[in-house]
């Protein structure tokens, strides 16, 4: 019987079983029909963001973000950028700080945008500042 991966919809944050060979070809979550895989962040609140780093086999690349930041805005068409080139091989979260305080104090984050790689539930590294997209996916590669 072939592997099976875990992913996390980015749309319903339902867990679905894909065949790790077909993962590269997408596939559509088995609740709401929708492709697990859209080349675009998922903004998470700490619900979803607990769904996708206990349940998903794929590393996540997090980006810590307020509003109101500065970098933060400047580092959004980057991330967006990065989504197209990683996936589906990592899954690209944002958590907005100041709406999920208690999300970014449990991940201590002082500064922002602060990137951080999880693999399977885990922290891998974390990054504080904006980065150009070769330096990121230069970074989130050299996790992986």
């Amino acid at each position: 019987m072939a592997e099976s991966l875990h992913i996390v919809c980015p749309q319903c944050h339902t867990t679905n079983r894909v065949p790790a060979e077909k993962v590269a070809a997408g596939g559509k979550c088995g609740n709401c029909r929708l492709p697990l895989f859209t080349g675009q962040p998922t903004s998470v609140n700490s619900q979803a963001f607990s769904r996708h780093l206990n349940h998903s086999d794929i590393p996540l690349l997090v980006d810590f973000w307020a509003t109101w930041c500065g970098p933060c805005k400047a580092m959004a068409p980057v991330f967006a950028e990065a989504a197209k080139q990683l996936e589906p091989a990592v899954r690209l979260l944002k958590v907005e700080t100041e709406q999920e305080q208690m999300l970014a104090a449990q991940f201590g984050i002082r500064s922002i945008p602060t990137l951080i790689v999880f693999k399977h539930g885990k922290e891998v590294n974390r990054l504080a500042g904006a980065l150009d997209l070769n330096q990121l996916i230069g970074w989130v590669k050299q996790q992986l």
